[in-house]
């Protein structure tokens, strides 16, 4: 993740300088080792540091003189690196190496030891990407399949449904090689998705060809008729999603811009393939469509739309009450901001716990100041010695001594320290690897370094990652926000040539995000900031469509009948067919949570899900309420309403 951080971030710049002056990243891996002597730990390192993709290895001998008795070193000190035969050893993985080189690790340690660190979970991430990906659609088909049936009068419609939408997500998916690579995270989510949120292009379409071949025995003029009265809700509900998922590429945070841009993509080729490719597909194949035709499989409910429009009044109360606690509980909810730990049923999971078990918590920090002050840099190392959450501190003036100039002693010793123009400090701290705590110790061990070297001073490490991603993010939130809302209100605005129904149906719709934000908040839950960060986007982008939809019939509607006739029609004809959407969307927002080992995929997920569910309850209910109570005032607002009034005797 920490690829994505903005090029001006502390942390970059941080890691630029360490990968040009040292040629390694920070060892913020470990490897515990059972049943060793000093000696044999001492040949493992050299193993170790032969492995190809290794480097950075740090051990014992890099902290005390191990030519004295280890009773003569400091016990604390000693007890970081070797206790009852156990050996812990730190390094780091190169960069884009990380399977292969955590499979030899593997290889070469065997099964009774352990291995962990942030390479590991890259690699566990990556590998579990693809296969994830692969159940959750083999999960989802079925399901979608089974939806679609249930919600059509013939057995090939569903599979006309998939082909158009299909296709398009291949070659959304196929087009991203033009990028060079994308995020596990993009890999994970944005062809479910896609296929989630287009899918009710070609529903709409094929549903509105399906009405006119009722009207006309001609299909070709029955789907030119269906296309052009569906054009104008596909392509808002097209532009909707569009821009919401634009305005996810503004993040600074770029896995924002990695999964907006392929998503952007993947609905623009939806969107053609549903106005260009589903025509012609549906006219070579409407004969077997009529062949398979079959009564509806669900039971027709009478009265809906009347039961529903008579829970308005409670409806509109009972949000009242809680939307405003919902819109504080969802800015209150504590975050996690990494990929967090590994499930302890799994090798990697277990192997963390172990490590914590004898060694306890360490997160690595590498600090970088300007070579040449030596001074400076044995007061910096005794101020960095005294902080409560610092074990130990690993430096050329710690472990060779200040006295002894770098010229005396070997340059394998002095190259772990010492380039050209700085030199390291690398600090193991016993805190998470985020969180209150290791964020108040990122910000005083800078001010401390910032005290003798100024703005010179640099911090590495993943909890240092974390801290930039935590204030990246954290800026992003209101700005990308802002941004989805302006850019849908004005495809509002332009398709219903309205003041207040973009404001209607934007409510409604910002009102199911921040219910579905708060529940982690009242279920004391953790949620990961950019699961968080990327739903609050995409649920409003997504399942506005929804509100299209009914809003589009309504109007038709309300220019033959009263605002409450009007409304009762249109949740009787169109309720169903936002319930298939919601069901489609929510289905994959829940496959995704079940089936995804990554945090920020499944958050993702689990948000997506209840959202979805969330959205249609909002859309049924509230929506219906808010157009009734304020229809003169929607009428007022309107260009050329033309609504309908009741002529007087």
């Amino acid at each position: 993740m920490k690829d994505y951080l903005p090029e001006e971030a502390q942390s970059t710049e941080a890691l630029a300088i360490m990968q040009r002056e040292f040629g390694g990243s920070v060892p913020t891996n470990r490897i515990m080792m059972n049943e060793l002597t000093i000696q044999e730990a001492l040949a493992f390192k050299e193993q170790l540091a032969a492995v190809d993709g290794v480097s950075d290895v740090t051990w014992l001998d890099d902290a005390v003189d191990l030519s004295e008795p280890l009773e003569m070193a400091n016990a604390d000190t000693v007890d970081n690196y070797y206790k009852d035969g156990l050996a812990l050893f730190t390094f780091s993985i190169q960069e884009g190496e990380e399977v292969v080189v955590t499979d030899r690790l593997y290889e070469l340690i065997g099964e009774d030891n352990a291995l962990a660190g942030e390479a590991l979970d890259t690699a566990t991430q990556q590998k579990m990407a693809g296969t994830e990906s692969m159940y959750a659609a083999a999960l989802l088909v079925p399901i979608i399949i089974l939806i679609l049936v249930l919600s059509t009068t013939s057995w090939i419609e569903p599979a006309l449904f998939l082909t158009a939408i299909g296709v398009s997500v291949l070659i959304n998916m196929g087009t991203n090689i033009f990028f060079g690579e994308v995020s596990f995270v993009t890999q994970s989510v944005a062809p479910i998705l896609q296929l989630a949120v287009s899918l009710d292009y070609a529903i709409f379409l094929l549903h509105s060809f399906s009405d006119y071949r009722k009207k006309t025995v001609d299909p070709e003029e029955a789907m030119q008729l269906a296309m052009n009265k569906s054009f104008p809700a596909i392509t808002a509900s097209a532009s909707t999603t569009f821009f919401g998922f634009i305005a996810l590429s503004f993040m600074d945070f770029e896995i924002g811009a990695d999964l907006g841009i392929t998503l952007v993509k993947g609905i623009f080729l939806s969107f053609v393939s549903v106005m260009v490719f589903l025509p012609a597909l549906t006219l070579l194949v409407y004969k077997w469509i009529d062949k398979t035709q079959h009564r509806p499989l669900l039971p027709t409910i009478p009265n809906k739309g009347r039961v529903l429009t008579k829970l308005r009044v409670p409806v509109l109360i009972l949000v009242a009450l809680i939307v405003v606690p919902a819109f504080l509980a969802q800015s209150q909810t504590s975050f996690i901001y990494g990929i967090g730990d590994q499930p302890e049923n799994t090798r990697a999971g277990s192997d963390i716990a172990e490590i914590r078990e004898h060694f306890g918590k360490s997160t690595p920090l590498v600090v970088l100041v300007p070579r040449g002050d030596v001074a400076s840099e044995e007061a910096l190392v005794q101020e960095l010695s005294t902080l409560p959450a610092v074990s130990d501190v690993v430096s050329y003036v710690s472990t060779v001594g200040a006295a002894i100039p770098p010229e005396a002693v070997g340059e394998d010793v002095t190259e772990q320290f010492y380039s050209d123009n700085y030199s390291r400090l690398i600090l193991q701290t016993n805190t998470e690897t985020e969180g209150e705590e290791a964020f108040g110790l990122i910000e005083e061990v800078h001010e401390l370094a910032g005290d003798f070297y100024g703005n010179d001073a640099y911090l590495l490490g993943e909890s240092v990652t974390l801290y930039d991603i935590r204030n990246t993010v954290q800026d992003d939130n209101t700005f990308v926000n802002m941004l989805t809302l302006v850019t849908i209100s004005f495809v509002l605005l332009i398709t219903f040539r309205s003041i207040t129904i973009p404001l209607i149906l934007l409510l409604t719709i910002q009102t199911s995000v921040w219910i579905n934000l708060s529940v982690p908040y009242f279920t004391d839950a953790s949620l990961v900031y950019v699961g968080y960060l990327l739903v609050s986007i995409i649920q409003l982008a997504a399942t506005v469509d929804y509100a299209i939809l009914l809003t589009d019939t309504y109007k038709e509607y309300r220019q033959e009948m009263p605002a409450l006739a009007a409304m009762k029609r249109t949740l009787d004809e169109k309720i169903f067919s936002i319930g298939i959407s919601a069901a489609i969307l929510s289905s994959v927002g829940f496959i995704l949570w079940i089936t995804s080992t990554n945090p920020i995929v499944s958050s993702i997920g689990l948000l997506l899900g209840r959202g979805a569910l969330l959205a249609f309850v909002m859309v049924v209910l509230l929506l219906p309420a808010l157009f009734i109570v304020f229809d003169k005032v929607v009428e007022k607002t309107t260009w050329k309403a033309n609504f309908y009034k009741k002529k007087e005797n």
